[in-house]
């Protein structure tokens, strides 16, 4: 089991090198400059912001000073505000990251509820209803969910109040959130669910004369969960990170918002820090849930 946390995490690390490598060489490879637009400064001007922010070093000079202050958790400063870009993400991922969280919880809850009750009444008019609004929701994107949330609840029927930072309501932002992942979570427990049903350890429980709550609740519930597992990790990283339209559509001040505004206003550190921010989010996600898998069943290897 040793082996294997250390492969992963090693092979964890080696993915965030490889998305920071991309994500820099890319941004570089942009043409035109953070400097270029319609005000632009005069050359010389320009001259001592590209050295204050060692643009004017050779690529592989500006790459080794990047990889350097990431190390120490500095990813520079905001090239349109001047602010820190660490004060910046940290401020407004709470917001990102409660809503994501959220989404994540009422997703994975309400799934694993449909999923066992589809699985429960198989071929029954539960199991038909719950498959019919599942595939349904998992066809719809988070971001038409979320206009049409806002659309009726908010504009036509004024159920809930638009986003206000004073007055947060995340009720619509994360139901448009977790619909798809709670369809998906449902119809992955159900099949899931299904296939334990089946094994023999059920049905001897179930002649020894064990409850049916128990035969669901230890043994075969217990057993659905390993490929829901691997699906949550990744999931919940998906969710926070995919909250960028979302937060668009509903005007949230979260990390979203923030990174749309990076890229209208070619802020290119702001840009670099938020998508290396996200994708180890992502790596880390994968990671938890890969290790959790192997706590769950000691057969997974990578042999």
């Amino acid at each position: 089991m040793l082996r294997y946390f250390v492969t992963r995490i090693l092979l964890a690390i080696v993915t965030v090198f490889i998305i920071i490598t991309i994500t820099f060489f890319a941004m570089n490879a942009i043409p035109g400059g953070p400097f270029a637009s319609e005000k632009a400064p005069s050359a010389a001007v320009k001259a001592v912001l590209e050295e204050r922010y060692n643009l004017d070093k050779p690529v592989g000079t500006q790459f080794i000073l990047y990889l350097k202050n990431i190390l120490h958790g500095d990813f520079g400063v905001s090239l349109k505000t001047g602010r820190p870009i660490t004060t910046v993400i940290s401020e407004s991922f709470g917001i990102s990251a409660r809503l994501g969280l959220m989404a994540a919880l009422v997703a994975i809850v309400f799934g694993l509820t449909f999923g066992s009750i589809a699985a429960l009444t198989r071929s029954g008019i539960s199991d038909r209803l719950i498959i019919f609004f599942t595939t349904l929701l998992v066809s719809v994107p988070s971001f038409v969910l979320a206009t049409l949330l806002l659309l009726v609840f908010c504009l036509q029927l004024k159920w809930f109040p638009v986003w206000s930072s004073s007055n947060p309501n995340y009720v619509l932002p994360v139901i448009s959130l977790a619909m798809s992942p709670m369809a998906y979570i449902t119809r992955l427990t159900k099949s899931s669910m299904l296939d334990v049903l089946g094994q023999d350890y059920i049905r001897t429980a179930v002649s020894k004369g064990v409850s049916q709550f128990w035969v669901i609740a230890k043994h075969a519930l217990r057993n659905a969960l390993i490929p829901v597992i691997t699906y949550v990790g990744p999931m919940v990283a998906y969710i926070i990170t995919g909250s960028l339209v979302v937060e668009s559509v509903f005007t949230i001040g979260g990390l979203g918002g923030k990174f749309v505004s990076s890229i209208n206003n070619q802020d290119y550190p702001m840009i670099m820090a938020t998508t290396i921010f996200l994708a180890v989010l992502m790596v880390l996600a994968t990671l938890i849930s890969d290790l959790v898998y192997k706590l769950v069943d000691p057969r997974i290897s990578f042999d």
